[in-house]
């Protein structure tokens, strides 16, 4: 079979997965995969510490993330020789909202809370390389993905924790207006806490989802 040149087949692989995408926010009730916008996700943990300007130690329960059912696929390509998918996408918005239990420091502020609260990213730019292994079962070839690295950049990030300081309005109120009106280094002392959000979420979606599409399908002039 002729192989497509490396133009084609990237506006081609870049299709299908936007093609993907487009298909599943609703969910596919057949292959485990819950709905994607909102999404909902029971418990995220969160421990970081040593040095930097963040330490956290931190739960987050009980979350909803809506955003990635607008999900626009930029650009996919596939290693020839691993197999690993390196995708950049573009997400107009990202609210996540839940309830926190944190003790730490963001910056130069101490936090200290339990309560509800909510994180409003906008125009996200996402880099995602799938650590992927080939598989066969059934008479066809499947992508295993065993890992997700995730970058990103955000253009504007709004956010608020409900009961910091055991309620003290006055320390939440000047808290949150404080991490507001510096989103910007904010956003970049999170960066390691959102990734991992969204590595666990991308590898939960992309892991149900080439468990049960052949890899054919992604990739037309493989064998099946």
């Amino acid at each position: 079979m002729i192989k497509q040149p490396r133009e084609v087949f990237v506006n081609c692989s870049t299709h299908s997965v936007q093609s993907l995408f487009n298909e599943i926010p609703k969910g596919v009730p057949e292959i485990g995969l819950q709905r994607l916008d909102p999404l909902y996700v029971p418990i995220i943990n969160i421990l970081q510490g040593g040095g930097g300007p963040v330490t956290v130690n931190a739960s987050l329960s009980n979350v909803t993330v809506l955003g990635f059912g607008r999900t626009n696929i930029v650009h996919n390509s596939v290693d020839p020789k691993t197999y690993d998918f390196y995708t950049k996408l573009h997400l107009p918005r990202l609210r996540i909202d839940g309830n926190y239990d944190l003790f730490g420091r963001i910056l130069v502020i101490p936090l200290k809370g339990k309560g509800s609260c909510w994180f409003d990213a906008s125009d996200l730019e996402i880099v995602v390389k799938s650590d992927v292994i080939m598989e066969r079962h059934d008479g066809f070839q499947f992508f295993n993905v065993t890992k997700v690295h995730v970058k990103f950049s955000i253009g504007g990030l709004k956010l608020h924790m409900y009961n910091l300081f055991d309620g003290i309005k006055a320390l939440e109120d000047s808290t949150n207006a404080y991490l507001n009106a510096n989103w910007r280094p904010v956003a970049e002392s999170l960066s390691p806490i959102l990734s991992k959000t969204i590595e666990d979420i991308m590898i939960d979606i992309l892991q149900k989802v080439f468990d049960n599409i052949p890899a054919n399908f992604f990739l037309g002039d493989l064998d099946p």
